[in-house]
C-alpha cells in the first residue's frame, strides 16, 4: 500500500478518503453500540467482531499514507461528525437536536477554517 505515499493531494482525493474512513469509523463504532445495547447471543458476536474488522479498516486507512496529517484533520473531523449524524439517523432512529446541529456548525466552520486559513 506504499502507492499511497506518492498520490498526490488533490482535494478529491483526500475528500473521499475521508468520506471512506468517516464512514469506516461510524460504522464501526455503530457495531460496537449494537453489540452491547441491542443484541445478545450469536449476534452479539457478530456484531462485535464486525466493529472489530471494520475499526481495523478505518485504522489502516488513515495510518497508511505518510501525508501531514495535522492540518487534514480539521476536515477529516467534519466528515466524521456529518457521517455520525447520518448513521445515527438511519440506523438508530435518533435525530439531531438543535444542540448538535449547532455544535455541529461549529465543527463545520472549524473544518473550513483550519483547510482555507493562509499562513
Amino acid at each position: 500500500m506504499r502507492f499511497l505515499n506518492h498520490m498526490p493531494l488533490f482535494w478529491g482525493r483526500v475528500l473521499l478518503l475521508f468520506l471512506i474512513a468517516a464512514t469506516l469509523e461510524v460504522c464501526g463504532d455503530s457495531f460496537f453500540q449494537t453489540a452491547v445495547h441491542h443484541s445478545s447471543g450469536v449476534w452479539r458476536w457478530i456484531s462485535l467482531i464486525g466493529g472489530t474488522i471494520t475499526l481495523s479498516a478505518y485504522g489502516l486507512m488513515v495510518n497508511i499514507p505518510t501525508w501531514n496529517f495535522g492540518r487534514l484533520l480539521g476536515v477529516y473531523v467534519v466528515f466524521f461528525f456529518v457521517v455520525a449524524q447520518v448513521v445515527a439517523w438511519i440506523r438508530f432512529q435518533q435525530p439531531a437536536s438543535p444542540a448538535i446541529l449547532t455544535g455541529g456548525s461549529l465543527i463545520v466552520a472549524g473544518g473550513l477554517i483550519i483547510s482555507f486559513w493562509k499562513g
